[in-house]
């Protein structure tokens, strides 16, 4: 609405006083003195970066002094429409919340509604255009907007006598609330912007963490060649995989993926990292690493987070893979030879951090693996879903090992890649993907 629109509607609902000229005119002064009063003082309370609370106790003073007005009701929207200010009313509105359909009035409307039969006095959300009634005791409803957004409401009334002939300010009314909702929201979007600001400084650190967690170099020798692929489905995701050389003759790799996300994710897996990394140099024993590490998540994560986690050693001197799956993706293992066949490295116990004391658990050792692939993933791989909500799944993720197995990682991760972005199109990933690809020969043969 134009100012001129407001001057205009505020004069017709504002009759003549009786009196002289002179008279007249000095009531009219007296009233922009009061007015200019009020609004410098809120002025001044929005620049000292007073609560909002604050701002909002100004406000009512100064309309209830400063104002021909008996009752008032200032609802607000946040989520819903609440009631930030009220006095003078039978019914309670600051225990009152209205739904969106009050965004329907955009103009300054009298209200000739009869009040409703009995106050509303406890917590409810009300339809506004279900219930005339409630708002019956005020005269007219202000609209307080924004750049085309409608902000706030103001429900006012004045005390109907026979010898007063003032009637409302609808300007001054629309122009001090205007003045007040307007710094509110300001102070909320500069908390949301503090907000994001945290969120992003989280997200960096959470960010370098994970970075630290990956291994920097992963040997990729005529004998042995490791290549890892990490795409986070966001800033920061919660996988993880390592590869430590134990000794001439050894070799760990693992993968694992911890339930959450950000910091709190990234903390517990670096916890994670360093607590593998010092027992890996105490013991090469599967079973008591994987006991401490469930006892440490547990301890630690308090059960609000769980891992899982695949862990394996493989010995050159003897040709052995032992390996212990907690609740991960079954790495796919297909050792070298004609008559070979993909195995599915399940075995194990469950997702560590959820109990305390393991309910089972077991080493599976595999013996006479002179060569062979190794492709270790997360759940962000087979959980890929294409645009028809299809799922790419395990049995492709076979199918395309068996096809593939004997390329160099490198080379096996690009076209599987590529495989899933065909699959995919143009849908997003839902989750976090993480490929580790261990590839052991013998004189360089195949």
């Amino acid at each position: 609405m134009s100012s001129t629109q407001s001057s205009t509607q505020s004069e017709a609902l504002m009759p003549a006083s009786l009196g002289t000229p002179l008279e007249k005119l000095q009531r009219r002064l007296d009233v922009k003195k009061l007015e200019l009063n009020s609004l410098l003082e809120i002025t001044q309370a929005i620049n000292n970066n007073l609560p909002e609370d604050y701002i909002y106790r100004i406000y009512h003073f100064t309309i209830r002094a400063n104002m021909n007005l008996s009752k008032l009701a200032l609802f607000v929207r946040d989520e819903v429409w609440s009631c930030k200010v009220n006095f003078g009313t039978e019914t309670n509105f600051s225990q009152i919340t209205l739904d969106q359909e009050l965004l329907a009035f955009r103009d300054i409307m009298p209200l000739n509604t009869k009040a409703s039969s009995a106050p509303i006095t406890q917590e409810t959300t009300i339809p506004f255009a279900t219930v005339p009634g409630l708002f019956g005791e005020f005269d007219l409803v202000i609209p307080i907007a924004h750049k085309n957004n409608t902000l706030a409401y103001v429900f006012v009334g004045k005390e109907k006598k026979d010898d007063d002939k003032q009637g409302i300010d609808t300007v001054f009314i629309q122009t001090l609330s205007n003045i007040v909702i307007v710094a509110v929201e300001n102070k909320k979007l500069a908390r949301q912007q503090l907000r994001q600001e945290a969120l992003n400084r989280e997200i960096q650190i959470a960010q370098q963490v994970q970075a630290l967690l990956f291994p920097k170099d992963l040997p990729y020798t005529d004998q042995l060649k490791v290549r890892a692929e990490y795409i986070p489905h966001r800033s920061v995701g919660g996988d993880y995989f390592d590869f430590m050389r134990l000794s001439k003759s050894e070799f760990m790799v693992c993968i694992g993926d911890v339930s959450g996300k950000g910091i709190p994710a990234a903390l517990l897996m670096s916890n994670f990292q360093a607590s593998l990394r010092t027992m890996l140099r105490q013991t090469n024993q599967l079973t008591r690493i994987v006991e401490e590490l469930n006892f440490q998540i547990y301890q630690n994560a308090r059960g609000e987070n769980f891992i899982t986690f695949f862990l394996a050693i493989y010995n050159q001197e003897n040709h052995t893979i032992r390996y212990i799956n907690a609740g991960h993706n079954p790495p796919l293992l297909r050792p070298s030879g004609l008559e070979s066949t993909i195995q599915l490295l399940d075995k194990g116990t469950t997702i560590l951090g959820a109990f305390q004391v393991l309910p089972f658990l077991e080493e599976t050792i595999l013996e006479n693996i002179i060569q062979f692939t190794l492709l270790c993933y997360t759940d962000g791989v087979t959980e890929v879903h294409n645009s028809q909500g299809d799922e790419f799944g395990p049995e492709n993720l076979i199918r395309f090992f068996e096809n593939n197995y004997n390329l160099e990682p490198e080379q096996l991760h690009e076209r599987l890649i590529k495989e899933i972005a065909a699959f995919r199109s143009e849908k997003e990933y839902d989750d976090d993907v993480t490929l580790l690809t261990c590839q052991f020969t013998i004189n360089n043969e195949q």
